[in-house]
């Protein structure tokens, strides 16, 4: 006589093991992830010129060279597959002074490079999107006998002011000097001057709206200024205030027309 095989035994039993495959490569993943993270204590291959306290670059890191003539300032955070270099090719003695400045709070999104072979400093508390491409080299296509990819490359520091916000997909080109708080719409081509509290969109970018004292941004802004949440409001109340809102929606939504 056959014993018949409980096939909802072995089903449940492989299921588990996936699960607990899936848990334990997470969990090896996210302890890969911090230990080769950079920090000011625990700096890895690198030998920075300086990095912050508080400052942190994601593991897996993107190319990095020139890391003597490199500052990073406080408070940075760095994420994942971003190149940083300074100079145009390793192991160059770039000499005494830095290459490459980030001040005190920059955000670097993913994917993103920042290529000095020249001076080129970010100020404090800038942020970028994933996928910004900043250089102050561009390659020079003066002979057409020769391609364009041997001819020296021409070289122009780059400056990008305090508090700007640099979109998704970005090229900051040599030579570009940006503001003070600047916006960099996703996608945009810098190159030139860019005066504080502006916002800069295309290709080649132009600025498209700017702060006046005495009038406001101009145009104006096609939005009301979002509000801050007070001070003291927990958690639990955000929550009951999201689900009363999404409730009063429902609810104008369900009601006959005309009685809104």
């Amino acid at each position: 006589m056959r014993v018949p095989i409980n096939q909802n035994v072995f089903s449940s039993l492989a299921a588990w093991r996936r699960r607990a495959v899936s848990r334990a490569v997470h969990r090896g993943a996210r302890w890969v992830r911090e230990a080769a993270a950079v920090t000011a204590g625990r700096p890895g291959p690198y030998r920075f010129r300086r990095i912050g306290t508080g400052t942190r670059l994601a593991f897996p890191q993107g190319t990095v060279f020139g890391d003597p003539w490199i500052e990073i300032g406080d408070h940075c955070i760095i994420a994942q597959d971003v190149t940083l270099t300074a100079g145009m090719m390793p192991d160059l003695d770039l000499g005494p002074e830095p290459i490459l400045t980030l001040g005190n709070g920059v955000v670097l999104g993913r994917g993103s490079h920042v290529i000095a072979d020249v001076r080129l400093t970010i100020g404090d508390d800038c942020f970028f999107g994933p996928g910004v491409y900043v250089t102050t080299t561009n390659h020079s296509y003066d002979d057409p006998e020769v391609p364009v990819g041997k001819q020296w490359p021409r070289s122009d520091p780059v400056s990008i002011g305090p508090g700007s916000w640099i979109g998704t997909g970005a090229v900051i080109l040599p030579g570009a000097r940006l503001g003070r708080n600047v916006v960099v719409a996703a996608g945009a081509v810098v190159r030139g001057e860019v005066p504080d509290h502006a916002v800069v969109a295309g290709a080649p970018a132009k600025v498209v709206r700017r702060w006046d004292p005495a009038a406001g941004w101009q145009p104006p802004l096609r939005t009301p200024a979002p509000v801050p949440i007070p001070e003291g409001v927990t958690p639990e109340q955000l929550v009951a205030l999201g689900e009363w809102a999404a409730e009063e929606a429902a609810e104008e939504a369900a009601a006959p027309a005309g009685e809104a």
